[in-house]
């Protein structure tokens, strides 16, 4: 409509210039300039400013109309780019779900040599390279990645992750705490952080976190589970300061251990460590006798029997198995233990006459078979020796260690405070013997019982 418009106001025009040039025959001066004019009729005058108009008009709208094709030449080459690299990441992130490894690097890589700067590429492919143990070329990639998005969480615990694989371990606490600069609160920051303190031993540092961690609005349950975590924290620091000689910081993180969890044995027998530390063997002796009246943990009896033996009063710890057993005289356990000691003292009728009730008896560590082989032969039978050996060495479970982590499983030669397999504290416990053909040993956990007064035991020395 609008062209025909143009064009009828163009065609009066030019009709008007012809009637307006025949009233008007006589030329007309234009000047050009200063120095320079020209004759012309109306007619050519009037035409030639409509020409002159019309060609503006025309390039106006010419340009208008350049310029759109490039805008949207412009639009559509960059949404078939977008499209591309839509095509790129996706074919990446599928060919990476399928495990096609090669096929997801391949894709990626094309789509940086299109975008060296898509953050999700560089993100997925820091990834892919850090999964394959490329470590160097994952830092790479994550630190081009932060460098684009500072803020981004994700490429920050990616970043940290890939640093702490590669066993670049205050580098990965640095991005860490990069995180927390930005969330202060962060759990899983601090989580990752006092996870790596703990895997290089840093006990003090890894205490102070999990303090921070507890303060960050865990949930109930959370709160219990790393409050766990806290006290064995605090057993550790305990024993870093025990080895060092700093024995009063020791007894501080000992009690508070203990204070958290009233069976929480390793503190226990660390403070019974402290106090032989400080030359007071029978105040150790009687922590010792008192913990075991209240947990029933078999773990100080052993502990007992050794210091009692090595303050030359063995009576003490005799006195201690008879009392036990007096409570609970159908206790193989107990009963092993005490004709162990027997055998220990060279109190050879007594360990004979104790052991031999416990035929059958399926002891996991194999000591029981070698005492009674022993015994036999300083008793002059060769014979039942042979035959005791002999039953040994058919049992269907080999001889092994007395103790194992009731977490994992994980069988130890020596008991500690932490499972070096699975981590956790307090989970170490021995191997209980069973009676049975089968020969598979009853794990034991903690065996609680009621706490009882025990008038032997003075109370100055509770560690709580």
């Amino acid at each position: 409509m609008r062209f025909f418009l143009w064009v009828f106001t163009l065609i009066a025009a030019i009709v008007a210039a012809v009637y307006f040039s025949d009233l008007n025959p006589d030329p007309i001066t234009l000047r050009l300039s200063k120095q320079t004019s020209t004759d012309v009729t109306p007619t050519y005058l009037v035409l030639l400013c409509i020409a002159g108009g019309a060609l503006t008009v025309v390039m106006l709208f010419g340009v208008r109309e350049v310029r759109t094709l490039i805008l949207n030449w412009r639009s559509t080459q960059r949404r078939k780019r977008e499209e591309k690299l839509q095509s790129y990441y996706s074919s990446g992130v599928l060919a990476w779900l399928s495990r096609r490894t090669s096929e997801a690097i391949t894709q990626l890589q094309k789509l940086l040599a299109l975008d060296p700067l898509h953050t999700r590429a560089l993100l997925l492919l820091g990834n892919i390279f850090r999964r394959e143990k490329h470590y160097n070329e994952a830092i790479r990639l994550h630190l081009r990645a932060r460098s684009l998005e500072e803020s981004n969480l994700e490429i920050l615990f990616s970043l940290a992750r890939d640093l702490e694989d590669a066993k670049r371990y205050d580098e990965a606490i640095q991005a860490l705490e990069g995180a927390l600069k930005l969330d202060s609160t962060n759990p899983t920051a601090l989580y990752r952080i006092r996870d790596i303190h703990i895997q290089n031993s840093r006990w003090q540092a890894a205490h102070a976190v999990q303090e921070r961690l507890l303060k960050a609005g865990l949930s109930e349950h959370e709160v219990r589970a790393e409050t766990q975590v806290m006290t064995g924290l605090k057993y550790e620091v305990g024993r870093q300061c025990l080895e060092r000689g700093d024995l009063d910081l020791a007894r501080r993180y000992f009690r508070e251990a203990i204070k958290l969890d009233k069976g929480f044995l390793p503190a226990r027998i660390g403070f019974g460590e402290l106090l032989i530390r400080e030359g007071k063997l029978k105040h150790a002796a009687e922590s010792w006798e008192k913990s075991y009246v209240k947990t029933g943990n078999p773990l100080f009896l052993q502990r007992l029997e050794d210091l009692y033996l090595e303050m030359g009063e063995p009576g003490e710890m005799l006195r201690i198995y008879q009392v036990a057993l007096s409570r609970n005289d159908q206790n193989p356990l107990l009963k092993l233990a005490l004709g162990k000691l027997y055998y220990r003292l060279e109190m050879i009728d007594d360990a004979f006459d104790l052991l031999s009730t416990l035929e059958g008896l399926q002891d996991p560590t194999g000591a029981l078979h070698k005492i009674m082989a022993c015994l036999y032969i300083r008793k002059g039978d060769t014979e039942s020796a042979l035959i005791i050996l002999q039953e040994a060495l058919n049992r269907p479970r080999p001889v092994g260690a007395p103790f194992a982590c009731t977490a994992c499983h994980d069988e130890a030669q020596e008991w500690s405070g932490r499972c070096q397999a699975c981590g956790r504290w307090n989970t170490l416990a021995h191997l209980l013997p069973s009676f049975g053909s089968t020969g598979q040993p009853r794990e034991s956990v903690r065996e609680p019982v009621q706490p009882q007064p025990y008038p032997g035991v003075a109370s100055p020395f509770e560690p709580v």
